[in-house]
């Protein structure tokens, strides 16, 4: 151990046996600094980690007795062999699998508390650094003193100075297998620099180190006299934290939940995202645009005068207005945007590519709500930065895209204010997260374009015509009889007087979609479109069929959810796959197993039967004539 790092572990010893009570205010009192080590695979972060650990001597408080026995009689050897083991330990977790996700570290010096985040160097894991690196106020970018910049480090640094943060540190490692070569040093750090310069990366401090042998890691290293710069440790020390830059930024406060334990007070909770807030001040409640005072700042331990970035609390207003969860208190005299379309850029983190149109969850402060996404404006190739068209992301593909929500929401730029510039998006089917995002700006369009209130409004439409608009949503394989069956359950209606109009998929495909193929993205698309007409129907006050196969369920619940509860009717034509192609009315399926005809479902692309349909017919068991006259009695019930 180094002297200092043993110094500052004896002062604390003697203030832990002398007033105990100080030493926990003391250490209550630290600030905590959260930092990500990222890079290439075998670049040496677990090295790293565990001589950080090992010098912070937070894990082997309880062997320094020892330790210094073993020092007295054998030199170093026993503080070597625990590092050693340390390290084995940590090698150990990334051979079983563990570190392919991210890997939290806690560590302690008489300055300041740390977590650091541990994430995996290989490509197919960049999802999982991306989670590392969300929360953290700076980055330790590893580099192979014998490796130089590699794709990783290019793809890390790219995504670091993406997620905005400003505090970065290059270690070249591994310095003593280059024989501390200042030469090589800053051979690497000019070529690093034309990068970061490309990507628009301000500044970074560059460090030489070597993790085995705590070259420039808690002190000043012999073996590179030429470099002058403070050692790993002393800068993270020293580092500011995002908490206390965000201090001076406009007031925001994303409501957590609305905290009203009696009649007589009613408070809003959350952690303050930015700036400071104090009783008296005027605020602004987004996305409703209602303003009042504040009255209070109530904590567990009391009323504040005052409160900043960081703080979780509850406010109170002088005024009832209306303000719930997921709402963003703001200053009165500084709002941030609100809107509905926004340019973020995207990293895809779903082992499925992203496919345009598809609705999926965004998640952003502590709001939740549907989101569509565009055909990518462009996707980024990390190694040359160029701008590369593209239709889709697939895993870990960075680009830039357009999104629309369901409702406005409060927002700000990413780079202003990560809390409210920071989203993910959620699959609706499985819940799994599969991208991250920043926004960029509001698109103008989204401002321009307002709700046009009609006078004969969807009930009126209906009432005229004596009954209840619907979308009858029949799905199934091809071949199945969706298209028999509706066609025959129309004419029923009509005999009945009912008001109806039947979209088929082939007849959409010859005018409407006839610019769209059999991709997964184009099925999505055509489906999105045709639950927009269908919707715009049922507000003319129709009956509309459709018979469509629809293979996805994330676009059938799409248009559910379009739709008011009970409008939406799901028809399964369930169809055994055998029993369609031995139909195989159009030769469909002769072609698709012949391979001349992509996409096709069923064969090469996937049917995911509906969970929950309404009806369910089966055409094995029932004539056409049958599952219509069936499917009319339960619409008519």
């Amino acid at each position: 151990m180094c002297a200092a790092a043993k110094d500052a572990v004896y002062v604390t010893e003697d203030l832990i046996a002398s007033d105990i009570d100080a030493y926990l205010e003391k250490h209550q009192h630290k600030t905590m600094l959260r930092f990500i080590t990222c890079g290439s695979v075998d670049d040496g972060k677990s090295t790293l980690i565990g001589r950080l650990l090992y010098d912070s001597k937070m894990i082997f408080e309880d062997q320094l007795a020892s330790l210094e026995n073993d020092s007295k009689t054998s030199g170093t050897q026993g503080q070597n062999i625990d590092f050693a083991l340390l390290v084995d330990g940590l090698a150990a977790e990334r051979e079983q699998g563990i570190t392919i996700d991210v890997a939290y570290r806690f560590f302690s010096t008489d300055k300041r508390k740390f977590i650091v985040a541990d994430t995996p160097g290989h490509e197919q894991y960049t999802r999982n650094m991306v989670t590392g690196a969300s929360t953290a106020d700076l980055a330790v970018i590893l580099i192979d003193a014998r490796q130089g910049v590699l794709t990783q480090t290019r793809r890390h640094s790219y995504l670091v100075n993406l997620l905005g943060i400003k505090n970065v540190v290059l270690a070249v490692n591994k310095m003593d297998l280059v024989e501390y070569s200042q030469e090589r040093f800053y051979e690497i750090v000019k070529e690093y620099s034309h990068f970061a310069e490309q990507i628009g990366m301000t500044s970074f401090l560059p460090i030489p180190i070597s993790g085995l042998a705590g070259d420039n890691i808690v002190t000043q290293s012999e073996n590179m006299p030429w470099y002058q710069g403070p050692p790993l440790l002393s800068h993270l020390e020293d580092a500011p934290l995002n908490v206390a830059q965000m201090q001076d930024a406009p007031f925001r406060m994303a409501v957590q939940w609305v905290n009203r334990p009696n009649l007589d007070f009613r408070g809003f909770s959350g952690q303050i995202g930015s700036g400071s807030i104090k009783p008296g001040d005027g605020i602004r409640v987004l996305p409703s645009g209602k303003t009042s005072r504040v009255k209070s700042i109530v904590t567990y331990d009391g009323e504040l005068d005052s409160a900043v970035a960081g703080q979780s609390v509850t406010l109170t207003f002088t005024d009832e207005i209306d303000c719930s969860r997921g709402d963003v208190i703001v200053q009165a005299d500084a709002p941030c945007e609100v809107a509905d379309q926004f340019e973020a850029t995207l990293v895809w983190m779903g082992e499925a590519e992203m496919l345009p149109g598809r609705p999926y969850l965004l998640k952003i402060g502590t709001q939740t709500m549907t989101a569509t996404v565009t055909e990518p404006k462009y996707e980024v190739n990390v190694n040359t930065l160029e701008h590369l068209a593209s239709s889709t992301l697939s895993l870990n593909a960075i680009g830039v895209v357009n999104i629309s929500t369901d409702r406005a929401i409060p927002f700000e730029a990413y780079d202003k204010n990560p809390d409210l510039g920071g989203f993910i998006l959620i699959d609706r089917i499985s819940n799994a997260t599969v991208a991250a995002g920043m926004v960029h700006f509001a698109l103008r369009r989204s401002q321009n374009i307002h709700w046009q209130a009609l006078d004969v409004d969807r009930e009126a439409h209906a009432s005229a015509k004596n009954q209840t608009a619907k979308v009858v949503w029949f799905t199934g394989l091809s071949g199945s009889g969706k298209s028999t069956i509706a066609n025959i359950v129309e004419k029923k209606l009509h005999a009945m007087g009912k008001h109806t109009f039947l979209l088929d998929g082939d007849n959409v495909r010859h005018g409407l979609n006839r610019d769209l193929g059999f991709t997964d993205a184009d099925r999505v698309e055509n489906i999105r479109r045709v639950g927009e007409v269908a919707r715009l129907m049922t507000d003319a006050g129709l009956i509309v069929l459709t018979a469509f196969i629809s293979p996805f369920q994330s676009e059938r619940r799409m248009v559910r959810d379009m739709m008011e509860d009970g409008e939406f009717i799901e028809v399964f034509v369930d169809t055994p796959l055998e029993v369609a192609e031995a139909r195989d009315v159009k030769g469909l399926y002769k072609k698709a197993r012949a391979g001349d005809l992509k996409n096709f479902t069923g064969i090469d692309s996937p049917y995911e039967p509906p969970e929950a349909a309404e009806l369910i017919v089966n055409t094995v068991d029932l004539t056409a004539e049958e599952a219509a006259e069936r499917i009319v009695e339960a619409l008519t019930r």
